[in-house]
């Protein structure tokens, strides 16, 4: 949330041509490896005795795949795992997941199938932030007060269950332009260390469009300023995927919404805590921080 704003007419939203990511980086923030367009992603080959997979297996990543034949339950390191009809399935793996992970498919009377995961571990840089760690010099009580509602908003969001099967699309970057802050990197709020930074930013002008980066069903948008996201909205991919964008100068979509691919629902700006005009993105599997590059490129 370092760089980076009302509602214009619904009947004027239009579909963004979807591409990929400007990786033109700030001069702090060290050069990757570009993004190629969001290509045509099939979900891997269907269901056989064996787990059929794709994705990015490292810290951030996730996998889409099959269950093996006849899999009546599945789950990720002991956690139960959603598993459709057609035997697909979501799993994604946290900044801070540890090496290993396991796979474990129960098939009544056929045999357990297992999946030993290795999960590549990834680098991580520091970044400096002229802002400050609370916003306005907002007093502790005050922050607290009303940080505790807003979480519950947020929990609450996220805990809804939806329709949406977007988590099977290859997903599109919501904004074209240089990336101004990585996933996964600490941030330094004016000498005073902050949590990791939890989602991509994306330079943007201010009141410029975003799109959905997948379809979905809109289960947050919010009425007022958050504190530090600003207007805030996300998005519920299903399969516990969801996407939030942040520091909204206004939202083009409501609570409830069903959204497409490509379809324009807000504006960046620089609401909540913010040093200029911008748009955060960030992915979430359950409790799980996802790097939102991965879904859009090939690599880490």
């Amino acid at each position: 949330m370092a760089r980076a704003t009302g509602l214009g007419s619904l009947a004027g939203l239009t579909m963004l041509a979807m591409g990929s990511c400007n990786l033109n980086m700030a001069p702090a923030v060290a050069q990757v490896s570009a993004v190629s367009e969001a290509k045509a992603m099939p979900l891997p080959v269907r269901q056989t005795s064996d787990f059929s997979l794709t994705g990015q297996q490292v810290q951030g990543g996730w996998l889409r795949g099959f269950a093996p034949a006849g899999t009546l339950s599945l789950a990720l390191s002991g956690s139960p795992v959603e598993v459709e009809p057609d035997g697909s399935f979501f799993v994604a793996f946290d900044r801070d997941s540890g090496p290993l992970s396991e796979l474990v498919a129960r098939r009544g009377d056929l045999p357990t199938v297992r999946k030993a995961l290795a999960i590549a571990p990834r680098g991580w840089q520091i970044e400096y932030v002229n802002a400050p760690y609370r916003p306005g010099g907002m007093a502790d009580a005050e922050f607290a007060r009303r940080r505790a509602t807003e979480l519950a908003q947020i929990g609450g969001a996220r805990a809804q269950s939806t329709d949406a099967a977007g988590w099977r699309q290859p997903f599109a970057c919501p904004l074209r332009g240089a990336i101004r802050g990585r996933f996964g990197s600490q941030r330094i709020y004016q000498g005073k260390p902050g949590s990791y930074h939890g989602g991509l930013d994306i330079a943007g002008a201010e009141g410029t469009p975003f799109m959905a980066p997948a379809d979905g069903v809109v289960v947050l948008a919010a009425a007022t300023p958050f504190t530090l996201e600003g207007n805030l909205l996300i998005v519920d991919h299903g399969s516990d995927l969801s996407s939030a964008f942040l520091h909204a100068s206004r939202l083009g979509v409501r609570s409830g919404d069903h959204v497409r691919q490509g379809q324009v629902i807000g504006w960046v700006g620089r609401t909540g805590r913010a040093t200029g005009p911008h748009l955060h993105w960030a992915i979430k599997w359950r409790d799980a921080k996802l790097d939102p590059l991965l879904f859009v490129s090939s690599q880490p």
